[in-house]
């Protein structure tokens, strides 16, 4: 009888041996031709024309890193604060049997209700041998307490000099010598792409080194500060990274980092760095007369927009737009109009508004200006003697009502009485009507002009009265735009209104 049993048997046997035969067989051609069993791959070094560069720039990165971190410090701050629910004194409370059950919460024999500590954390930067310290405002503000603690261990008691808070800036001194110091960089200098190291107290983790590169440069409006001019950079910030160092590949100070984009509470990739040019100014000023100084040039300024670009004949959107002059400013004083577009500051590119601003911010009192402005399509350079800038800043208020035809459909003006002038508290030298309302949906609307707003020309002709401004708006053919002259909240700008928007 056929066996079966035995077949399969004799054929399992056979398969064993052809696959044994197989393995040595590929054991042997793999030995004589160089190759090795998987799991020990021959790994040759990478070639050094490869390894130079990246050993190069490692070497870069850690030269920085022993140069600044012993000039970046850690602070940490106390503020006593009331607690978030003040009992208020009962007789009650200094009966023994009654304190008993209340004993942390009461407060005792007349006591004002109790205190509580807060400490925060963050960082600074030595700028001088003699102890001086550059950090944010906001790491140092109300503190009771300031504690500053050294890369060698050391601890001191720090002092406000003075801060601002509209850079979110502040200097702090400490009593020592021979302290290490940062070398101050030209942040003006930097360019998008390069490489920067973050080096602070992340979390109250000491001399902690962060790398990226500088994202992007001129930040503002970014709802920080007063006044913004933010270096983007995507090297790790996060709490505690505040006031301190972001250097360059040469180990120079380009800013101090004060801030973070987070959705988290943490690292997101975005962090910004007030600019080292700004920084040293602000410092500056604080140091030697305990105040910040500011620049005033006293006119009213505007971004260009592709509409205002093409009203006003300019060939590209830089530059920004004079919307009014103050009466006795230096601008007045130098000659400048409304309509001029400066370009050019103090040899610089003026790119927008707020470039502008920090500029003038910066430059020192009495000092003279050469400025770029373009007037009706004309170059002239304007010299302006920079004063300082006032004090007091005026704002109006706003309001509402309706409407006109064509391209101003929806929009509803009215001659600008004694009582319009009292309740919006605008000036007697302001002449033109008052926009009462402005429909939703409407060009006007869409454009950004708004109830509240007087408009002082159309197409750069007065309209005093309700009859003027009948009269020009009659002359706007239905598919053209036109540019407003509007007075809105104390300054005059520009508005641009086109049928297509």
């Amino acid at each position: 009888m056929f066996n079966l049993k035995k077949v399969s048997n004799a054929r399992l046997a056979f398969a064993a041996i052809l696959i044994s035969v197989g393995v040595l067989f590929g054991i042997v051609i793999s030995s004589n031709l160089g190759w090795m069993p998987l799991g020990q791959a021959k790994v040759e070094p990478l070639s050094p024309k490869v390894t130079e560069p990246l050993e190069a720039t490692e070497k870069a990165f850690v030269m920085i890193a022993k140069r600044v971190v012993p000039s970046v410090v850690n602070i940490s701050t106390t503020k006593m604060t009331k607690g978030p629910e003040e009992t208020p004194y009962s007789p009650f409370f200094q009966d023994p049997y009654f304190r008993r059950f209340f004993e942390e919460e009461m407060p005792r024999d007349h006591e004002s209700p109790r205190k509580r500590k807060e400490q925060s954390l963050g960082s600074g930067v030595i700028v001088s041998e003699d102890g001086y310290i550059i950090t944010n405002n906001h790491v140092v503000e109300g503190a009771d307490e300031i504690k500053v603690l050294l890369s060698d261990k050391r601890e001191f008691t720090g002092k406000v000099v003075g801060s601002d808070p509209k850079t979110d800036l502040a200097v702090i001194k400490i009593k020592a010598s021979d302290l290490p110091t940062v070398v101050w960089g030209d942040s003006d200098k930097i360019e998008v792409g390069e490489f920067v190291l973050a080096i602070g107290s992340p979390f109250g983790l000491n001399q902690t080194v962060t790398s990226g590169i500088i994202s992007a440069k001129g930040r503002a409006n970014v709802g920080i500060a007063d006044y913004e001019d933010f270096i983007q950079t995507d090297a790790a910030i996060n709490p505690g990274n505040s006031g301190g160092a972001l250097v360059n590949i040469r180990g120079e100070l380009v800013g101090i980092n004060t801030a973070i984009f987070t959705r988290s509470g943490g690292y997101m990739g975005i962090g910004f760095a007030v600019p080292a040019n700004m920084v040293k100014s602000v410092m500056d000023s604080l140091v030697k007369v305990g105040k910040v100084t500011r620049g005033w040039l006293g006119v009213y300024i505007q971004d260009i927009t592709p509409e205002l670009a093409k009203q006003f004949n300019l060939s590209s959107n830089q530059g920004a737009l004079v919307s009014d002059v103050i009466d006795g400013s230096p601008a007045e004083k130098a000659g400048f109009e409304r309509g001029d577009v400066i370009v050019g500051y103090n040899g610089k590119e003026v790119e927008n508004t707020g470039y502008l601003r920090n500029l003038v911010a910066q430059t020192l009192v009495g000092k003279v200006i050469d400025v770029r402005v373009i007037r009706d399509g004309n170059e002239k350079v304007l010299k302006v003697t920079i004063a300082e800038l006032p004090a007091e800043v005026s704002k109006g208020r706003g309001e509402k009502e309706e409407g006109t035809g064509g391209i101003f459909e929806g929009v509803t003006v009215q001659n600008l009485t004694p009582d319009f002038r009292e309740r919006l508290d605008i000036p007697e030298k302001v002449i033109g009507v008052l926009v009462t309302a402005v429909e939703t949906g409407s060009v006007a609307e869409e454009s950004g002009l708004k109830a509240g707003d007087v408009i002082l020309e159309i197409n750069k002709k007065s309209t005093k009265t309700i009859k003027d401004f009948s009269k020009v708006v009659g002359e706007v053919k239905k598919e053209e735009g036109v540019l407003l002259l509007v007075f809105r909240e104390g300054m005059t700008i520009f508005i641009t209104m086109s049928p297509g928007k």
